[in-house]
């Protein structure tokens, strides 16, 4: 009696088991599928190779160059919105991006032959200044400290290659005494890429150009093969010379890529779940123009987000150790058109706030790669900005609202006065004591 028993139990407990892992799968399927390519934010897995671009979203690329892959437009203005709200609510937080006819953003100062330094910045969205206003950038307030102009020439999402190939473009119609590259430590995995979705799952508009470092230690540029803004229609077309070229293809998409079992893509990596929950929180909180009370979903989704971005800080530490020699390569190239130039050139290294929480457990990602440079090149100019930056409050550093991501117009004006200090010699003030 007790074995038919159990028998009967196990009869009815198998259709449960079974029901259960079929759920599993469409939840998970249908999260990964959903969520999978980002909701205001970063992507959590590769869900396509080849997702479809169309007229509509290739129109919203206007900073396309072929060049370069991208590039800031002269005399464009484009204000920003920033900050968290929804919908109907009040626009609180707006930044302002102006370029200039050079096509760098625009400085407080004019350019002017006679000035003594003459300064250009190059570099990736942290050179840029993204998430504050044209008047809080640091170049904007090294500007003031010298009373010269500082051109800023950096753009989102730059690999040091892409910034040093527009410094060889720009540099004979703005030529400067200064030339500071400043790029954040991603630039190792930006320098391995020619296409953006391979890493940065979603970005499919981004194809670029790369160096690629020989065995003899020459560099060669393979250009980006996107010659014109509609080729990217059709861009599957240049499948093989993509996944040839980018490193990315084999070593992040496809371990990224989920197939059968999604159950295991999906509940095997915590954070996704998280991730998915408070998507739809946020997601629901729109749709009903409502707060869900006691929860900031926006603040959970970022700090979500942030945890997620520890493997690829990971894999980024690792990129360092194997792709080291490419990297102090390209610095090698900028050394080199430095004495062609007769400029000082100057590398910067600044920390992008998602590799903080990795790199206080770990220590930098580059590790000891700025002092090494200072030995290769005595012409070069090292300035370990997150160094001189550290703090246990790390989140002070940042834009405390929409992305985040970036340094706050504080933190822009600490780094205008250490590249002051550094370069220049001039000592920072010590504060006065209160009346």
């Amino acid at each position: 009696m007790a074995r038919r028993s159990r028998i009967v139990a196990l009869a009815l407990l198998l259709p449960l088991l079974a029901l259960t892992a079929v759920v599993a799968e469409i939840v998970s399927y249908l999260s990964l599928k959903r969520y999978g390519e980002g909701i205001d934010g970063m992507p959590t897995v590769a869900w396509e190779e080849f997702p479809g671009i169309d007229r509509e979203l290739l129109g919203k690329f206007s900073s396309f160059d072929p060049e370069l892959g991208w590039c800031p437009k002269a005399g464009v203005e484009k204000q920003k919105d920033t900050g968290d709200h929804l919908p109907g609510e009040e626009v609180e937080h707006v930044v302002t991006y102006s370029m200039d006819e050079y096509g760098s953003r625009t400085c407080v100062n004019d350019r002017d032959p006679d000035n003594d330094p003459t300064i250009s910045t190059y570099g990736d969205s942290y050179c840029f200044c993204r998430e504050v206003d044209d008047d809080e950038t640091f170049q904007n307030y090294l500007a003031r400290r010298l009373d010269t102009h500082v051109a800023n020439y950096g753009a989102g999402n730059y690999g040091l290659d892409q910034a040093l190939l527009r410094l060889k473009r720009q540099y004979d119609e703005d030529p400067t005494d200064y030339v500071v590259m400043t790029v954040t430590a991603s630039s190792i995995g930006r320098i391995l890429s020619v296409w953006k979705h391979y890493q940065e799952f979603g970005n499919v508009l981004a194809v670029k150009p790369r160096y690629e470092l020989h065995d003899d230690g020459e560099l060669e540029l393979v250009e980006s093969p996107i010659d014109e803004k509609e080729d990217l229609l059709d861009i599957e077309s240049h499948a093989s010379f993509l996944r040839e070229h980018d490193y990315h293809y084999e070593h992040w998409f496809k371990p990224h890529n989920p197939s059968f079992p999604y159950s295991e893509d999906f509940l095997g990596e915590p954070e996704n779940v998280r991730y998915a929950i408070y998507a739809t929180l946020q997601q629901l909180e729109r749709r009903y123009e409502r707060s869900i009370p006691g929860i900031d979903t926006a603040e959970r989704l970022r700090e979500t987000e942030v945890r997620m971005e520890q493997p690829r800080a990971a894999y980024h530490d690792r990129l360092f150790d194997e792709h080291d020699e490419l990297f102090r390569a390209l610095v090698g190239e900028f050394v080199s058109f430095a004495e062609e130039k007769e400029f000082t050139p100057v590398f910067a290294m600044v920390q992008q706030h998602r590799y903080t929480q990795y790199e206080q457990e770990h220590g930098a990602v580059y590790g000891d790669l700025l002092d090494r440079l200072d030995e290769e090149f005595d012409a070069l100019q090292t300035i370990d900005v997150a160094k001189h930056l550290s703090t246990d409050d790390t989140e002070s550093l940042y834009v405390q609202r929409g992305e985040g991501g970036h340094y706050s117009p504080e933190t822009n004006e600490r780094i205008a006065e250490l590249l002051d200090e550094e370069l220049f010699g001039t000592e920072q003030e010590s504060p006065q004591p209160a009346d």
